[in-house]
């Protein structure tokens, strides 16, 4: 995964370069895990990115009152308020999930980041934030992928050593976010892949690899002739991180047994990640259950893109300093950048601010606080003083300029404690150690000495594979006919 910069699914990993609009030349917006660039008009304006036709196109569903009452009623906590503002817009599965939550007490929760800077910007910390808080919600085992090897592979310029030293600073940063070591495994690609205790990933990979074509590759990311062999590789490294059987040790399971564990590979996973690395998991969705072993469709939240200082469809760049507020700035840094390159949605003067009001809604500084200002009603207070021109536009940036020192120095005070020790104790392969629903009996995931690791059937006995067959097509049939009532009810309400 590379980016909760993951993220990279990490899990996860945002586009780090953008293209300048061609003027006179309208153009749409496109989104892969790779790039990201937002659309033109006739004039070659940037336009803000347009979320609900991004779900519309790929098929994911929008987060919805409904969804999060029912997310509240499961886990006993108010939705996060990323979830409430619709910061996290999108999802696929997410009900499943929660259903698995209420009958099994327990899933896999996975992201990640691809390691391309030696400092993570705030847009990167976003989906980490609000992993720990999904972590701390649920009591689950969470893995994050720190994808240097994929870098390498996409950046012309960097070396392996490079991006081996940033993704190690960017693990340290991650750690600083505030995630339990105890039911936390991070891995660095380039070090778990060589370890010993990746055999069971391998394997997942090499099957994945064979299941998936050339042209399949090419379709899901835009991949064509001149493309290194290393990038088609690498998507089944990213899909099959999603798979619980990849990590057995976690569970205390038996690494060097050649059998993997088929009820690891029926627990289903939860992907915090952007939305743009979406294309990862519609790959490994349309694939996993062709797997000797069949894994659920991992299930994902997406998040929107934290936009650049400079306004509606930019992007943070780490190759722009002035494009975004990095985790290493200082304190005046912060003030600077904000006061100097935010863009505002005010008026050109005072006197017409006053009369007009302005724009929170394409106001940078406004929308900053709309991620990190936890009080609904200052937020709700701001925007309405600011559209009624009340308040002004050095107003905004200053309470966004409070509000961003005070997260950033928090983080550098988190990040100067964690040291090479506290490093190590994450990247090492372990057993973890989680609750998850406290109202479900903890059932231990131990594999039974079967052939092949073959899934056991209400019986106890191993199921054949066409008795596994039909039990996850009935439960594909079951999901379908779930998704055919919400959208009925939906329609009728």
């Amino acid at each position: 995964m590379t980016e909760p910069e993951p993220p990279s699914v990490a899990a996860l990993s945002l586009a780090e370069t953008a293209t300048e609009p061609v003027h006179g030349k309208k153009k749409e917006q496109e989104i892969n895990p790779w790039d990201v660039q937002a659309a033109t008009d006739e004039q070659g304006n940037v336009l803000e990115f347009d979320y609900p036709a991004i779900s519309q196109k790929w098929a994911t569903k929008l987060i919805d009152d409904e969804i999060l009452a029912r997310f509240e009623r499961v886990t006993g906590h108010k939705p996060h308020r990323w979830l409430r503002r619709r910061l996290f817009f999108s999802h696929r599965d997410l009900e499943l999930i929660l259903d698995t939550y209420e009958r099994d007490g327990e899933f896999l929760l996975y992201t990640g980041r691809g390691p391309s800077s030696d400092s993570m910007h705030i847009g990167h910390t976003i989906p980490f934030e609000f992993t720990k808080w999904l972590q701390d919600v649920f009591d689950v085992p969470l893995v994050i992928m720190l994808t240097d090897d994929e870098k390498f592979l996409f950046k012309e310029k960097l070396t392996q050593p490079e991006v081996y030293e940033f993704a190690r600073g960017n693990a340290k940063d991650i750690i600083s976010i505030g995630f339990d070591p105890k039911k936390t495994f991070i891995y660095i690609d380039s070090e778990f892949f060589t370890s010993g205790y990746n055999r069971h990933f391998s394997l997942n990979a090499t099957e994945f690899e064979k299941l998936i074509t050339n042209n399949q590759v090419r379709g899901a990311f835009g991949f064509h002739g001149s493309t290194n062999i290393g990038s088609n590789a690498f998507a089944a490294k990213q899909c099959v991180a999603a798979f619980a059987s990849s990590y057995p040790f976690i569970w205390g399971n038996d690494i060097k047994t050649y059998h993997r564990s088929a009820k690891l590979a029926a627990m289903p996973c939860l992907i915090p990640c952007a939305i743009d690395q979406d294309p990862y998991f519609r790959l490994v969705r349309d694939n996993c259950s062709r797997m000797a072993q069949p894994s659920p469709k991992p299930a994902l939240i997406h998040s929107k893109f934290l936009t650049a200082l400079q306004g509606a469809g930019g992007k943070m760049s780490a190759s722009n300093p002035n494009s975004a507020i990095f985790m290493s700035d200082t304190e005046n840094q912060v003030k600077k950048k904000i006061n100097s390159h935010a863009f505002s949605g005010g008026q050109e003067t005072e006197a017409l601010h006053r009369e007009k009001g302005g724009n929170p809604d394409i106001d940078v500084p406004y929308q900053y606080l709309a991620y990190f200002e936890d009080d609904d009603e200052k937020l709700l207070k701001l925007a309405d003083g600011y559209r009624k021109g009340e308040i002004l536009t050095g107003e905004m940036k200053k309470e966004c300029i409070t509000l961003m020192q005070k997260y950033v120095k928090g983080f550098q005070e988190a990040r100067s404690k964690v040291t090479d020790e506290v490093l190590a104790e994450f990247l090492r392969p372990r057993k973890l150690e989680w609750t998850g629903n406290p109202r479900v009996e903890k059932k231990e995931v131990k594999e039974e000495a079967v052939e092949g690791g073959a899934q056991l059937g209400e019986d106890g006995k191993p199921m054949t594979k066409n008795q596994l067959k039909k039990l996850l097509k009935a439960q594909e049939t079951e999901r379908k006919k779930k998704e055919k009532e919400a959208a009925k009810a939906a329609a009728q309400s």
